[in-house]
């Protein structure tokens, strides 16, 4: 009787790991890789040159955040940080076809952010890492297509004329 009660309780925590796994899943570094570039110019010229790169390729700026100004205005200090949203529904909207949840870190942003040293970097999420985190394998053209514009947009912003 003894043996059956613990092969009982062995099979339930199993059952109970089994269907909790997937639930309390820890991101791995592919799902949360961040590109960070070093820029020659100040956050707010690194931006003014990625927005106006995009621009000129029919690619969206919805909107720039600038996260120190929105500090100053809480009382806080923040070094420059500031947010570009921008995308393109002709890559964006075949991935949310995919899966509907990519749509939560659609458009994409860059983040143009100062260190304590006065350098200023430029960071996006990588496309490959959304093509992990979401799980998407019917669109590799799509991530390949984002990962070489991007590249070539954010080199184009941060490197030196």
């Amino acid at each position: 009787m003894r043996i059956n009660a613990i092969s009982t309780v062995a099979i339930a925590t199993v059952a109970a790991a089994a269907l909790i796994a997937p639930l309390s899943k820890v991101a791995t570094a592919a799902e949360t890789k961040l590109v960070t570039k070093p820029s020659a110019y100040s956050v707010s010229v690194t931006l003014d040159r990625l927005s106006k790169m995009l621009t000129s390729k029919g690619i969206t700026v919805f909107t720039r955040v600038d996260h120190a100004a929105g500090a100053k205005k809480a009382g806080l200090d923040l070094p420059p940080t500031e947010l570009l949203i921008f995308g393109n529904p002709k890559l964006g909207t075949p991935l949310m076809q995919s899966n509907r949840a990519i749509g939560a870190d659609l458009p994409m942003k860059a983040l143009a952010w100062e260190d304590k040293d006065g350098k200023v970097y430029l960071s996006y999420t990588a496309p490959e890492a959304l093509k992990a985190r979401y799980g998407i394998s019917d669109k590799d053209k799509v991530f390949q297509t984002m990962t070489g514009a991007l590249g070539k947009f954010t080199d184009a912003a941060t490197k030196a004329e």
